[in-house]
C-alpha cells in the first residue's frame, strides 16, 4: 500500500504575526522553551522591552546554567543594518553571554556578519542567527519552526538532530571533570525520561540550575562544603523584599506541600544575600566511589521531579501576587 504524505507549505510570518512588537515579541517570550529547545538551553525570562539607554531589547533571558544574559532581536522581514546594529549595541548594553538575532530571512551579508563576530568574540559572547518559519502540512494549523543559519565555532549538531556545544577552554581538574560527569548524565536523564529540562551540556561546576517556567524561581541541584548535595527551590526576582514576599507567600502553604512532598523542607530567607531558597539536603561528596554518585543522581532526579510536583502549580500564582521589580 502506497504511504500519502501531506504537503509541507510555508506561510508568511506576518500573516501569523502582523506586528513586530505588539505580536512577535510576546509570543516569542512566551515560548522561550520552545527556543530553547533548538538552542540546548534552559531559558528563562528576564523582562520584555528591557531599556539600553534610549533603545530596548526586545526579549531579555538568562541561560540558567550560567547564569548569562540572552539577548533576543525579533525582526520581521528580512535582515537589514539596523537590526544588526541593535544586536551589536545590545550585547555590549547588558554583557550579554549570547544573543540571538530571530528573523524569517538572513541576507547572506549579515549571515557572515554573525559569523565574523563569534569570530572576534566567541570566547565572551555567542552569537546565533535562527530563522523563525511558519509551516503548514495540508492545510493545518500554523506551526513554528526554529532553525539555526549561523552559530558559534564549536556549537554543533548531532546526527539525531539535537544541539550540543564543545567547550574550547583549558581542561577541567579531576574534581572539575567528576562534577561535569555527575552533572551530564544528570541531566540527560532529566531532559531524555522525564522532559524536565532543555539543556544539553554541563559544565565542570558543583551546581545545575533548571528552569521552572515561572520568572524568579528556578529548580537547582548542587553539592555544597562540608559533605552535603541538595536540591532546591531558588527565589531570586533580582530584590531583596519582592524575593523574602515570594518565600513567605509559599511557607503559608507549608503544610500543604510538605505533604505533598512527603518530606521537611529546608526553609531559608538566606541574610546577607539577595535570593531564598527551600531545600532538601542528604550528606555526601563528589569525591566518593561511582556507585555512590549513581545513588546520588537517582536521588537527585526524584527529588527534583517531586518538588516540580509540589511546587509547580503553586509558583505561577505566587508570581502574580509579588511585586516584580523591573530592574534585572
Amino acid at each position: 500500500m502506497p504511504i500519502e504524505l501531506g504537503a509541507l507549505t510555508r506561510e508568511d510570518p506576518r500573516n501569523v504575526w502582523p506586528n513586530e512588537a505588539r505580536d512577535l515579541t510576546p509570543w516569542v517570550a512566551e515560548h522561550l522553551e520552545q527556543l530553547g529547545e533548538v538552542l540546548g538551553m534552559d531559558l528563562e525570562l528576564v523582562r520584555t522591552e528591557s531599556d539600553v539607554g534610549d533603545f530596548s531589547i526586545d526579549v531579555l533571558a538568562r541561560e540558567l546554567t550560567s547564569q548569562r544574559y540572552v539577548v533576543i532581536e525579533n525582526q520581521l522581514g528580512q535582515t537589514d543594518h539596523t537590526h544588526l546594529g541593535q544586536v551589536i549595541t545590545y550585547a555590549a548594553g547588558v554583557d550579554a553571554g549570547v544573543v540571538v538575532w530571530l528573523t524569517p530571512a538572513f541576507r547572506e551579508e549579515h549571515r557572515q556578519a554573525i559569523d565574523w563576530l563569534n569570530r572576534g568574540l566567541g570566547n565572551s559572547t555567542q552569537f546565533f542567527a535562527v530563522a523563525v518559519e511558519v509551516l503548514r502540512i495540508d492545510g493545518s494549523k500554523p506551526a513554528v519552526n526554529f532553525r539555526i543559519v549561523a552559530k558559534p565555532a564549536g556549537y554543533r549538531i548531532s546526527n539525531d538532530g539535537s544541539p550540543s556545544r564543545s567547550s574550547t577552554a583549558g581542561e577541567p581538574s579531576e574534581r572539575g571533570r567528576r562534577y561535569q560527569d555527575f552533572f551530564q548524565r544528570l541531566i540527560d536523564e532529566l531532559r531524555e525520561k522525564h522532559g524536565f529540562t532543555n539543556a544539553r551540556t554541563a559544565g565542570a561546576q558543583n551546581w545545575y540550575s533548571f528552569s521552572t517556567g515561572v520568572r524568579g524561581f528556578q529548580y537547582s541541584a548542587s553539592f555544597n562544603t562540608g559533605g552535603r548535595f541538595c536540591v532546591e527551590v531558588y527565589i531570586d526576582f533580582g530584590d531583596d523584599d519582592t524575593n523574602l514576599e515570594a518565600l513567605h507567600n509559599l511557607r503559608d502553604q507549608r503544610d500543604a506541600i510538605e505533604r505533598d512532598l512527603g518530606e521537611t523542607l529546608d526553609w531559608q530567607e538566606l541574610q546577607n544575600r539577595r535570593a531564598c531558597r527551600i531545600a532538601l539536603y542528604r550528606s555526601g561528596s563528589i569525591l566518593d566511589p561511582q556507585d555512590k554518585l549513581g545513588e546520588y543522581r537517582e536521588w537527585m532526579v526524584d527529588r527534583l521531579l517531586a518538588l516540580k510536583r509540589a511546587f509547580g502549580s503553586r509558583l505561577k500564582l505566587v508570581a502574580e501576587n509579588v511585586d516584580s521589580p523591573r530592574s534585572a
